[in-house]
């Protein structure tokens, strides 16, 4: 392609810190091959102080829109002139429309996650009693959507108490939903059914910072919103303690880019044909 042809594609990407792990511009590839779109995707590099200046300058210059990552969720925000509904209960953004005379947040989070649980996983949230590790931007995004579904009880479990409880109290006419610390998390005649890690761990190589008695051997499932061409640190974590099933986050990043993939060009791309092509666990 020679740079006359670039220069006249619709530019979109992802944005974070770091960001070169993102397997979004592979899979955004695949979506435009399939649906034949003329666009570009690339990763942005964006430290929190010079976010507002590197996301209105890819808009200034044919961006058209971003997804994205951590740890910018909530911090992007700030930057939007209009939240969706999605992203306005939420109160983070994982998803930019760039319009020629103002920014549009959206949140796609959420829909990826029980889109991934329900048509991929065959998982049934209503009745059960989910633990959802960490609660920060990519928390916020699923807790409504999970809401939503019925669980018997959502716990939001956090390092600190702070978010979490804040979390809770947002969310909290939603459904029942509570907030404790890490350390709080103690073993428990009620089982866990589904523990949803929502932490950064995976990024890094800090020890698990939650108790494995979290873990009921061979009945809780755990899904990692996290992804890796091998096991995560958090799956590897839940093999060690005997969870039941295990499943990273693969299927919920391409349901979450499929919508975000839709808002800014208007189609729906087949997922499933996207998932065969991916280590989905």
């Amino acid at each position: 392609m020679s740079d006359d042809q670039t220069a006249i594609l619709d530019r979109y990407g992802v944005i974070g810190y770091p960001v070169a792990q993102s397997r979004s511009p592979f899979i955004h590839r695949l979506f435009a091959d399939q649906t034949d779109q003329a666009m570009t995707y690339e990763l942005i590099e964006a430290p929190e102080d010079k976010l507002d200046t590197i996301v209105r300058h890819f808009q200034r210059n044919g961006g058209r829109g971003l997804n994205v990552t951590v740890p910018h969720k909530t911090a992007i925000t700030r930057l939007v002139d209009e939240l969706s509904e999605e992203a306005s209960i939420a109160g983070a953004v994982n998803t930019l429309e760039l319009k020629s005379d103002r920014i549009v947040g959206h949140n796609t989070d959420g829909l990826g996650l029980v889109r991934d649980l329900t048509h991929h996983w065959q998982y049934d949230v209503g009745g059960k009693r989910i633990l959802l590790l960490g609660a920060g931007g990519a928390a916020q995004g699923i807790v409504a959507p999970l809401l939503e579904l019925e669980p018997e009880q959502l716990v939001i479990a956090n390092r600190s108490i702070g978010k979490a409880d804040a979390l809770a109290n947002h969310f909290g006419t939603l459904g029942a939903v509570r907030a404790i610390r890490f350390s709080d998390i103690r073993e428990s005649d009620d089982p866990y059914d589904l523990i949803i890690n929502a932490t950064s761990i995976g990024l890094t190589d800090e020890k698990m910072p939650f108790p494995h008695i979290a873990i009921t051997p061979r009945h809780s499932d755990c899904y990692d919103l996290g992804y890796g061409l091998s096991e995560t640190p958090f799956m590897r974590w839940a093999a060690t303690h005997d969870a039941a099933r295990i499943r990273s986050g693969w299927g919920m990043l391409i349901e979450q880019a499929a919508e975000s993939f839709r808002i800014w060009r208007g189609v729906t791309p087949d997922t499933k044909d996207v998932i065969k092509r991916l280590p989905i666990n």
